[in-house]
């Protein structure tokens, strides 16, 4: 049983204060909880759809380029023509003070010139570079959704925690507290009534 406050009108007081507190930062909390869990449950949704357009893509991408391997021979020397990836940007927006990343990539950087030559090439390549190109945003995609469910989830559970401790603890702990200075004022209240009416009996006595 936790320690019971001093019976005084001014812990009364300050005690209901820091119930209706509580209240509000349980109902905060909770609602918090509720708008994360919808936006990480969007977010879930989405990441599926993504993986099954990745899974295609690679299926689609990986057929093209043996296709271009049996047309132009063994593709090594042309994929080392290709520069590295370097347009990758990362920002960020706030879902209830959670940081989610924003991860942006220029498809249009890669496309302003060919990286190999066409004459020793055929149209298979420039489709296995297309498709491949798109696997490349999808996974960027992906991964910037991937991040933020994992961000949410980690917020949500640390917010259901503190939510928890609030109702299952502290509320109930100032509730408690209210109770008890409310029924030890009451019983002073009473006494001293109580004692009044001794003592007025008492007056009106000698004065008879």
């Amino acid at each position: 049983m936790a320690v019971q406050a001093v019976p005084t009108k001014g812990n009364l007081i300050n005690t209901k204060k820091s119930l209706f507190l509580a209240k509000i930062g349980y109902e905060l909390l909770d609602r918090k909880r509720n708008i994360l869990i919808r936006e990480m449950m969007t977010l879930i949704d989405h990441a599926n759809a993504i993986q099954q357009k990745i899974d295609n893509a690679y299926e689609e991408a990986y057929i093209a380029l043996q296709t271009a391997n049996v047309t132009n021979g063994f593709c090594e020397e042309i994929s080392n023509s290709i520069p590295y990836e370097d347009s990758l940007k990362l920002d960020s927006r706030s879902v209830m003070g959670v940081e989610i990343p924003i991860l942006t990539i220029d498809e249009h950087q890669s496309h302003d010139y060919l990286h190999y030559g066409i004459n020793s090439t055929n149209s298979a390549i420039d489709k296995v570079y297309n498709m491949f190109t798109q696997v490349k945003m999808l996974t960027v995609e992906l991964a910037e959704i991937e991040n933020s469910v994992y961000r949410l989830a980690d917020s949500i559970k640390k917010t259901q925690k503190r939510a928890n401790a609030l109702k299952n603890i502290m509320i109930p702990r100032f509730e408690e507290s209210v109770k008890f200075i409310s029924d030890a004022l009451d019983e002073k209240d009473r006494e001293e009534f109580s004692r009044l009416k001794v003592i007025k009996k008492k007056k009106l006595n000698t004065n008879t």
